[in-house]
């Protein structure tokens, strides 16, 4: 017999809804089962056998991330399968630049109240992430939080854990001149800089919900709510053919702060402007809110959510690699001797 308290509910957390909640949410989990899961979801902890066959001295990486302020898109437009997906990338794809391979996430989401079928869209989105990055959902906590948050609003964070052998670990240390910086595209402004973006658009009054022709037809709302692009396998697969050297998840920040995170000193990333295909979604973000073209990469992806640094003679294979896994990759700027760590020009 499942645990009930009548003056808990009355305090405003019903632990009944979180029964169903778990119920609901545990066809998406089944989704995201890979042979390393050796526990089932409802457990004090998730248990994860790792398979070192092919792996000679493994190092775990992890990270942890959350969705940040672009939830309040999802309460705006009643939307909420998608910003799991968001949460997972925003992890992953940080593992995915030492090189590591995901293998498994928890989430954590706490909610004003526990309603269970939107707590079950908002799984379904962190499943649907953790297919595409290969990851299993092995465990997670939701708690109801009467008080603390409106009823109809959440948080939404998560952890991953990714493994990599020791001597695969990416060497910034290898970069030289002349050394090729390849873009992955970004799929809009992935899960970053969103308290602007609400501010450029005033989101809470605005209509977001209409056409708007500069978007391709699509709303403010419904193209800021696209989720964040994952780039796990198409990088996995980039590892197994061609050296590659250093690897920037474009978040918060931008080009400015992200890049030089995987530049080592005496190096400068010399973007080439005229090649960013930035997106429209950015366009109007610098158009509306009238910000200098400075701030937009210092604050926003524009357009490329992720960088790469290969030698020169190996970059027609990277472009080749990865266009073969379905990314529309281009090169962008080189690598050249100095003392700032960015120029775009």
């Amino acid at each position: 017999m499942k645990s009930y308290s009548e003056s808990y509910k009355e305090a405003g957390v019903d632990i009944t809804a979180g029964y169903e909640a778990v119920r609901l949410m545990k066809q998406h989990i089944a989704r995201t089962m890979t042979s390393g899961v050796v526990s089932d979801i409802g457990g004090f902890g998730g248990l994860f056998s790792l398979d070192m066959s092919d792996i000679k001295n493994p190092v775990l990486v992890s990270g942890t991330d959350g969705v940040g302020t672009k939830l309040k898109m999802a309460f705006l437009m009643d939307k909420h399968d998608t910003v799991g997906i968001d949460c997972v990338a925003m992890c992953v794809n940080d593992i995915i630049c030492c090189g590591a391979k995901p293998l498994f996430f928890l989430d954590y989401i706490a909610v004003g109240k526990n309603y269970p079928e939107k707590v079950a869209q908002i799984v379904s989105g962190v499943s649907e992430g953790c297919v595409q990055s290969g990851a299993a959902l092995i465990g997670g906590e939701t708690a109801e939080m009467p008080g603390f948050y409106p009823e109809d609003e959440y948080d939404l964070a998560g952890f991953a854990v990714g493994v990599v052998d020791k001597e695969k670990i990416l060497d910034n240390k290898t970069i030289k001149e002349g050394d090729i910086i390849i873009a992955l595209p970004s799929s809009g402004v992935h899960s970053n800089g969103f308290s602007l973006v609400r501010k450029v658009f005033d989101v809470e009054n605005a209509d977001i919900k209409t056409p708007v022709s500069e978007l391709g037809g699509k709303s403010i709302g419904e193209t800021l709510l696209t989720p964040t692009k994952i780039y796990v396998k198409p990088m996995l697969e980039l590892f197994k053919k061609v050296k590659v050297k250093a690897v920037s998840h474009i978040t918060g920040g931008g080009f400015y702060e992200n890049i030089p995170r995987s530049i080592p000193d005496g190096f400068t990333a010399k973007i080439n402007r005229a090649s960013v295909k930035v997106l429209p979604i950015f366009e109007l973000i610098a158009k509306t809110g009238n910000i200098s073209e400075r701030d937009m990469f210092n604050t926003f992806n524009m357009g490329v959510g992720m960088s790469i640094v290969v030698d020169k003679n190996d970059a027609d294979m990277a472009l080749s690699v990865l266009k073969d896994n379905g990314e529309d990759a281009y090169i962008i700027g080189e690598i050249v001797k100095g003392d700032e760590s960015v120029v775009i020009c």
